[in-house]
């Protein structure tokens, strides 16, 4: 709009808009209407984008050959541009969006890559800590969650907490020593208006703010466990509420999945927030051959089959030692799942991925 009134001609916006995708997937805006269409439309563009930064960002990540999706800008490019915010100046993104010179964007690039990977090192050493003391305290009885790790990084708390919220499925705090005492993040559940209940016990912290599902907080390190107590006592969840529920779109037979219907299901992309992946379920399913596999051996790979044998390769990404011990004693199981097409050495095999 601004543009316009400028009277700055139409290609001198339209560059803008990869960039503009990058920012509605990363900020989590709801990919409805003309957010849609700006993220659709960018990531088309991304794929031959002519910035030397977001080019060299795509490679270094290994994305070149790759169909670009919400997924990627969300969980890969994202991530990387934020990263040089979180641990050292978010200017190291920005100089390299705005590098002009192919040998320096691509030092830049790796070196945001390295920065990333450096925060997830950080990041699952601690969710460790932080399940560790969870499991060995009194901590794991609590309906709300207040995880103290003195020594993390405080930019990661909040990745923490949403990464133990989704373990436990109950209201996390995860807490670090800051300069001037302690500072913090919370993740909530749907049934827990974090703001709200934090509002009653305002008197507790130095500052805070947030809404129904996130919160950042600071407060005196005396006040850890004292903060702990009063916002448990403050609790009225229920065992219900502590249950997740699944919302699936609709059950969906095994024969019901072809090729077509994953061709048409691909039209609905971008799928973010706002617009899902839609989400498919079945139940009596035999479980043929599990067996982990990949480099990180963090897939578990197997065959379902319903009552009237129709079978159909299926692959799960989530807790797989924990799945594959579950099936073990299972004659059948129910699943959630998405319909995919697996291509591997020029085959296309049509697969279910479990959710």
């Amino acid at each position: 709009g601004l543009y316009e009134k400028k009277g700055f001609p139409k290609e001198a916006q339209e560059e803008f808009i990869e960039f503009a995708a990058i920012a509605t997937v990363g900020d989590v805006m709801d990919l409805q209407d003309e957010n849609r269409i700006v993220v659709k439309e960018g990531l088309r563009r991304m794929k031959n984008t002519k910035n030397y930064g977001l080019r060299a960002l795509i490679r270094v990540n290994h994305l070149e050959e790759a169909e670009l999706t919400g997924y990627h800008i969300g969980f890969v490019l994202g991530p990387c541009i934020n990263a040089s915010g979180r641990l050292s100046t978010a200017k190291k993104a920005l100089n390299l969006l705005l590098c002009k010179d192919e040998k320096k964007a691509q030092e830049l690039a790796e070196e945001l890559k390295a920065l990333n990977d450096s925060r997830k090192e950080m990041t699952e050493k601690g969710v460790e800590q932080a399940v560790e003391q969870i499991e060995s305290t009194s901590l794991k009885e609590d309906k709300v969650l207040v995880v103290y790790l003195p020594d993390c990084h405080e930019s990661i708390a909040g990745i923490i907490a949403g990464r133990i919220k989704e373990r436990y499925y109950r209201p996390v705090f995860v807490l670090t020593r800051g300069e001037d005492g302690v500072k913090g993040s919370g993740r909530s559940i749907e049934s827990y208006p974090m703001f709200e209940e934090m509002s009653k016990c305002r008197a507790l912290f130095t500052k805070f703010g947030g809404h129904k599902l996130a919160a950042g907080v600071s407060m005196k390190e005396e006040n850890v466990e004292r903060f702990r107590r009063v916002i448990n006592e403050l609790a009225d969840l229920t065992e219900e509420d502590l249950q997740e529920k699944v919302s699936i779109d609709m059950q969906l037979p095994l024969p019901y999945v072809t090729e077509d219907l994953v061709q048409e299901l691909e039209l609905l992309e971008p799928f973010g927030k706002g617009n899902g992946k839609p989400l498919f379920a079945e139940k009596n399913l035999k479980v043929i051959q599990p067996r982990i596999i990949g480099k990180n051996q963090n897939v578990l790979k197997f065959q379902v089959e319903d009552r009237n044998g129709c079978r159909m390769d299926a692959v799960y990404f989530g807790d797989v030692d924990t799945c594959l011990e579950y099936m073990k004693y299972k004659q059948e199981m129910a699943f959630t799942y998405y319909p995919s097409i697996n291509e591997y050495m020029g085959r296309r095999t049509l697969q279910i991925t479990v959710v």
